[in-house]
């Protein structure tokens, strides 16, 4: 049960560019149809193609199309670069980024800590109902793969279960979090900055952690009545 999952998930799930689309523009508003066709004609990423030509990605090109979007945006590598990195990559080396010191690519990449959902649950302990009902009340993404930062996500929201608030019970925490990020999205677009730029990731970030610490606040005083 260890890596085969995943491995075949990775394998047997294809993704058409709006799919992708949808994964990577939450990090990457920039991102476009043409700028995905243009990576590949780059060389950079090799989408399979279906017999009438449509491109299908798998969840590998994914994250290398994440890696690449990275390299760009947060450590400014040009194209030229970014396949050199690519390069090594693909011949099993660990280059380091240039200009970031001990930072290596396979750090960012990191395709190994995508767990499938079998492995999510035994991790977890999470039954195929339960981590049904968290993707259903969009508490998480309703994917094939994970990141490995969701098996924390997963557990808190068993506990929290277990305390008396169900993932419908959740359902206007998810709401409120989305308003606090489209707040956060035009805090950003007022003070000029495009979003995906290295300066409105950083801001982001900033507001979200000061949006935590004040919410906080209000929900202990609440409690303390």
């Amino acid at each position: 049960m260890g890596a085969k999952p995943v491995a075949a998930a990775r394998e047997s799930t294809l993704f058409s560019i709006g799919q992708v689309l949808e994964r990577l523009q939450s990090d990457f508003s920039d991102l476009t149809p043409s700028k995905l066709r243009f990576l590949e004609e780059q060389g950079l990423v090799a989408p399979q193609r279906t017999k009438s030509g449509y491109r299908k990605f798998t969840q590998d090109n994914i994250e290398r199309l994440r890696l690449i979007l990275t390299l760009q945006r947060d450590h400014y590598l040009p194209l030229k670069v970014i396949a050199e990195v690519l390069e090594q990559l693909d011949a099993g080396q660990d280059p380091v980024i240039p200009g970031a010191s001990h930072r290596h690519a396979s750090s960012i990449l990191a395709p190994q800590r995508l767990l499938s959902r079998e492995e999510l649950q035994r991790l977890t302990g999470a039954s195929s109902r339960f981590l049904g009902e968290t993707i259903a009340a969009g508490l998480l993404p309703a994917a094939e793969v994970f990141p490995h930062e969701v098996v924390a996500e997963l557990s808190a929201l068993m506990k929290l279960s277990e305390l008396g608030l169900t993932p419908r019970h959740l359902r206007n925490m998810r709401a409120s979090a989305e308003r606090d990020a489209e707040l956060i999205l035009q805090a950003v677009s007022a003070r000029g900055m495009s979003q995906g730029s290295p300066g409105a990731t950083e801001h982001n970030l900033e507001l979200a952690s000061l949006l935590e610490i004040a919410r906080g606040g209000v929900l202990r005083r609440r409690l303390g009545r």
